[in-house]
């Protein structure tokens, strides 16, 4: 059920066992999930960047294996927007200073002291604790306004566990030392901090590229997707699924029986589609998981170069983008003309607000009117633009989520042992691509070989940790932030 990297990457594992399958897509043309590639009159774009980098080899092989000569190795350049002026990032010395000039610089300096002689006691939220760590200047400029966009809540409403957890190894000290001193590369894979890696691959024609191929194999195979099939019910009897009920996009419905079933959907949709439903505390527990949702707009401008960057992150307040990418810093194959940009730019928001029910028009010219308002270009250069909605893009961690999730996984170990979850929306874990795909293969592995992985123990870095106990502080997705209780 989907065929995103998960679903996909457990369809692909399972036909080298020569295990037969079948892969139910919701969306009527698209594979990929949030790591399709949209097409809009010959014009590319990810829903999102997608960098193609692990710890895990085997998984970096995979994606050799799949499409070979077709990955290109890219070199990385992010900054971020503040002020008018572009941030270097990962951070450097000259560039920081010249941008923040010599005023503001002993300011965020003598803020960064007061702040370390004078901590908040007890730091309770994002807030407290990052000032704790850098002052009230520099979080202000690097931090306040991009969580709450991503986020869509008040940094003060945020707890210091998650700050504690995400930032814990950003050392003010070590932040001057890297920006002053030449940088070493790291002699090992499992050395190199994910977020700050300066290369990548990623597909000639974007990451869908990754997904279309996997999809054209199993077509070959005798096993094609079947596109426009939404899971309407998960008939289950004496502790076992029996088939899936779907829907077409005429309204037809059929049956696909099976003796296993891999879900990579959002866990809310999958308990409620349960037929006999499940108890009544395990749908509470389902229906009680969140999400945040996400918009891009793609603008096509009449300019060759635009900025050089692969993506920029936007800390100004005065617009609602959060991030701009340039998709064909990405790779040149992402536009038909190399005289024109494609730029997609990112909003945060929850499924049914403002945002969200903007028609697509409107959301067209406000993204036009923001690119201006940055100076990224004139309104005039944009010639064609193209929206889309990506519902529950980032699994939310709140203060209860964990215990939610931990209830339908019980229900699901004890009562329907042959229903797997994999994946971000899954298994409800805002991971990365590598992470979702490695989960797939080990269930795959265990399906088609009678092994006993467990792929809740697949680490962030989307390794397999055996020793992992029941009880201990889940590493299995990137950590994120949570609300404030009380």
């Amino acid at each position: 059920m989907g065929a995103g990297p998960a679903g996909l990457t457990a369809a692909y594992e399972l036909m080298k066992h020569e295990v037969p399958i079948t892969v139910i897509e919701k969306d009527p043309s698209y594979v990929g999930g949030l790591a399709r590639t949209v097409e809009h009159d010959g014009y590319r774009f990810d829903i999102g960047g997608h960098r193609f980098f692990s710890k895990n080899q085997e998984v970096e092989d995979l994606w050799t294996e799949i499409l070979g000569p077709e990955m290109l190795t890219r070199d990385r350049l992010s900054r971020i927007y503040y002020r008018n002026r572009f941030f270097a990032y990962p951070l450097k010395a000259a560039n920081a200073l010249w941008n923040l000039g010599l005023v503001e610089t002993i300011r965020c300096l003598a803020s960064y002291a007061r702040a370390r002689v004078l901590p908040i006691p007890n730091p309770r939220s994002f807030e407290d604790w990052v000032r704790n760590q850098f002052g009230w200047r520099l979080y202000s400029i690097f931090f306040k306004t991009y969580t709450e966009k991503v986020w869509g809540i008040s940094t003060t409403e945020l707890s210091a566990d998650w700050a504690a957890q995400r930032i814990k190894s950003l050392d003010m000290w070590l932040v001057i030392k890297s920006a002053l001193l030449p940088h070493r590369k790291p002699t090992h894979r499992d050395d190199i901090v994910t977020t700050l890696i300066d290369s990548f691959r990623y597909p000639r024609l974007g990451p869908g590229q990754m997904w279309e191929r996997v999809a054209q194999i199993t077509k070959e195979k005798g096993r094609p997707v079947i596109f426009g099939r939404a899971v309407e019910r998960i008939k289950h009897d004496r502790g076992r699924v029996r088939t899936i009920v779907t829907r077409t996009t005429s309204g037809e419905t059929e049956e696909h029986p099976g003796t296993d079933f891999i879900s990579s959907m959002p866990i809310r949709q999958l308990i409620a589609g349960l037929d006999p439903p499940a108890p009544e505390a395990v749908q509470k527990a389902a229906n009680s998981l969140s999400y945040r949702d996400f918009i891009s707009v793609a603008l096509m401008i009449d300019r060759a170069d635009v900025f050089p960057d692969n993506w920029i992150y936007i800390h100004d307040p005065s617009v609602r983008v959060g991030r701009i990418q340039n998709f064909k810093n990405w790779s040149p194959s992402m536009v038909p003309d190399q005289n024109k940009t494609c730029l997609g730019l990112e909003y945060f928001c929850f499924e049914g607000d403002g945002l969200w029910t903007s028609d697509d028009a409107a959301l067209v010219k406000l993204a036009t009117k923001e690119l201006a308002q940055l100076g990224v270009c004139s309104p005039d250069q944009v010639f064609d633009g193209v929206v889309v909605r990506q519902a529950k893009a980032y699994p939310v961690y709140d203060d209860s989520y964990q215990s939610h999730v931990d209830v339908v996984r019980e229900y699901l170990r004890s009562q329907l042992s042959n229903l797997h979850l994999v994946g971000r929306n899954g298994m409800h874990k805002y991971n990365n691509q590598d992470h979702s795909m490695m989960t797939a293969l080990l269930v795959a592995r265990n399906i088609a070989t009678g092994s006993s992985y467990d792929p809740w123990k697949v680490n962030a870095e989307a390794v397999y940790h055996e020793d992992v106990h029941v009880g201990e502080r889940d590493t299995s997705g990137r950590q994120v932030p949570q609300r404030l209780a009380g």
